[in-house]
C-alpha cells in the first residue's frame, strides 16, 4: 500500500515537517519550543541544507527549506526533500503532519514523499519485513488539490508495479485483465478486443509481431466520456504493450538488453495510468486509450526479417528487422485512431535505443506534426512534473530513409537518427494532429533514482497528467 494524502483540521500526527520559504524558515525555528541549543543546530543546518530534523519528547520535527517555486529545478528539489524525508522515517513512523504556507510547496512535498512510498515486493517471501510503515501524511491546509496529489501518485506507482511485473505473470491477456479491472471500478469504459476480432481488423502489424507467441495479442480500447467534457473530439492515447521483448528472430543479446524486456510494455502501463488519473480526478476530457499487446518471440512461426507484412491501413511493410516490432503495432492502433476523428494522439513507447543514445535517461524525446502550441505545451508540461521531454525535428527529409524496393515502407530507417526515422514511420498511419513520445531512456531504471525509484518509474505519467489538466485551464 503506498503512502495516502489526507486532510485534517487539527494537527493528527505526533511528527511534524514545515515546509517554508528561506525568509520564513528561520522565524518558525526561533518560535519553536526548544533550548537555544536546538535552535542554533537546526538554524546552521538550515542554512547549509534544503533540509535538517530534530529529535524532542521522541518525536521528529523537521523542517525543508525551498526558494522561488517558480523555476522548474526549485520545484523538483522540493520533491528530492520529500524523497529524502521519506527515506529517513520510512520505518520509524507510520504518519507525518506536513505545515506550510505555500500550498505549491505542500503539494510537491507530498508528491515527492508519496512516490518514494512504492515498493515492489510482491515476489519476497519476507515481504512483510521489508513492508513500509508511513503510510499516511495529514495536513491541516484544506486548500491542498489531495484529490489530484493521491489520483497522480497511484497511478504513478501503478505504471511502475505494471512494468515490473514479469512475463512469468503479465502476458498480454493479464494486461487487458488488470487494466479492465482496475479502469472499470474508476467509471472507464473498457473492451477488450481478442484475436479473432483482431484478424478480423486485418491488424497485419499486430498479428506478425505475435505469430511467434503460444499466448494470444489483445487490443484494450478504454474511454472517458464525461458529460461535460470541453473537448468535442476526443484526444487518443495510444501505448505500446510488447509485454516482453526478445527481439524476435533478430534476437537479442541477453545482457544488458534482453534482461529487462519485462518494460517494453512502459507506454501501455503509462497510457493506462494516464486515463485512470483523468477519470479519478473527474477531469471535464473526452479522452480514449488504445493498448495493442503481445509478447515478442523467436518461435517456429515467428514473423522473418525479409517479410512484407499488410498493415490494417492496407499499407505494405518490409520487416529489415523483428526487433523494431513496437512501430509494428502502434501502426494498427494508430490507423484504428482514425474512427474517433480525433483532436489529438498522443503515443508513449519503450521504442529506440536510438533515444537513450542521443540524451539518456534523464528524460523522454517527444515529435509530432501537432501544432507547436501543443508540442510547447508538452515541453512545458514536462518542465512542471519533471517528466520532462526533449523536443526533435520532424522534418519530411526523414522519410526517405523509410522507403523500400519491395513494399510501401520498411519498418527500419537506417543507421542515423533512428528515434526520428521510427516516428516518421509511425506518422504515415496517422491523418491527425500527432505527437510520439519515446520513453525508452526513462522508462526504466537499474539502480534507485530518488522517488523515481528501482525499475519501472511511471515515466510519462505526470507529464500527460499535466497536459492534459493544462488543457483544461
Amino acid at each position: 500500500m503506498n503512502t495516502q494524502l489526507k486532510y485534517h483540521k487539527q494537527i493528527k500526527a505526533n511528527h511534524i515537517i514545515y515546509v517554508l520559504d528561506e525568509k520564513s524558515i528561520n522565524n518558525a525555528i526561533k518560535k519553536l519550543k526548544i533550548d537555544k541549543g536546538n535552535q542554533t543546530y537546526l538554524l546552521k543546518k538550515i542554512k547549509n541544507n534544503d533540509f535538517s530534523y530534530i529529535i524532542k519528547d521522541g518525536n521528529y520535527i523537521l523542517f525543508a527549506k525551498y526558494k522561488q517555486l517558480k523555476k522548474a529545478e526549485n520545484k523538483e528539489k522540493v520533491r528530492q526533500i520529500g524523497h529524502q524525508v521519506f527515506e529517513l522515517l520510512k520505518k520509524e513512523i507510520s504518519s507525518l503532519q506536513v505545515e506550510g504556507k505555500s500550498i505549491d510547496a505542500i503539494e510537491l512535498f507530498s508528491e515527492g514523499l508519496m512516490l518514494s512510498s512504492y515498493q515492489f515486493i510482491k515476489y519476497f517471501k519476507d515481504k512483510k519485513e521489508r513492508s513500509f510503515t508511513l503510510k499516511t501524511l495529514y495536513i491541516t491546509n484544506s486548500h491542498v488539490d489531495i484529490k489530484k496529489i493521491n489520483a497522480v501518485v497511484e497511478a504513478t506507482n501503478w505504471a511502475k508495479e505494471l512494468v515490473n511485473e514479469p512475463l512469468s505473470y503479465l502476458t498480454a491477456q493479464k494486461l487487458a485483465d488488470e487494466v479492465k479491472l482496475k479502469c472499470e471500478k474508476a467509471g472507464i469504459k473498457v473492451t477488450v478486443l481478442g484475436k479473432a476480432k483482431i484478424k478480423a481488423l486485418k491488424m497485419g502489424g499486430l498479428l506478425a509481431v505475435n505469430q511467434g507467441s503460444i499466448d494470444p495479442p489483445t487490443f484494450t480500447i478504454l474511454e472517458w466520456k464525461p458529460k461535460n467534457a470541453k473537448n468535442n473530439k476526443p484526444i487518443v492515447l495510444v501505448g505500446k504493450g510488447v509485454v516482453y521483448d526478445t527481439g524476435g528472430l533478430s534476437l537479442k543479446p541477453t545482457a544488458n538488453s534482453m534482461d529487462f524486456m519485462k518494460s517494453d510494455m512502459g507506454g501501455a502501463a503509462a497510457m493506462a495510468a494516464t486515463i485512470y488519473a483523468v477519470a479519478q480526478q473527474k477531469l471535464p476530457l473526452h479522452v480514449i486509450t488504445l493498448l495493442p499487446a503481445t509478447d515478442n518471440r523467436p518461435s517456429g512461426n515467428a514473423y522473418a526479417p525479409g517479410d512484407v507484412v499488410t498493415m490494417m491501413d492496407g499499407t505494405t511493410v518490409e520487416v529489415l528487422n523483428t526487433d523494431a516490432e513496437g512501430r509494428m503495432i502502434l501502426a494498427d492502433a494508430l490507423a484504428y485512431a482514425k474512427k474517433f476523428n480525433p483532436e489529438l494522439v498522443i503515443d508513449a513507447a519503450t521504442l529506440t535505443g536510438a533515444a537513450v543514445a542521443a540524451i539518456g535517461t534523464s528524460a523522454s524525446i517527444a515529435m509530432g506534426n501537432a501544432n507547436q502550441k501543443e508540442l510547447k505545451l508538452l515541453e512545458k508540461a514536462g518542465f512542471n512534473s519533471w517528466d520532462r521531454v526533449a523536443l526533435f525535428p520532424f522534418w519530411d527529409d526523414y522519410k526517405e530513409l523509410l522507403k523500400s524496393t519491395i513494399a510501401d515502407l520498411k519498418n527500419l530507417g537506417g543507421p542515423y537518427a533512428g528515434t526520428i526515422t521510427a516516428g516518421k514511420f509511425l506518422e504515415h498511419f496517422t491523418d491527425y494532429p500527432y505527437i510520439h513520445i519515446d520513453i525508452a531512456g526513462p522508462a526504466f531504471t537499474h539502480k534507485k533514482e530518488g522517488y523515481r525509484g528501482l525499475g519501472g518509474t511511471g515515466a510519462g505519467v505526470r507529464l500527460l497528467i499535466e497536459f492534459l489538466s493544462q488543457k483544461i485551464k
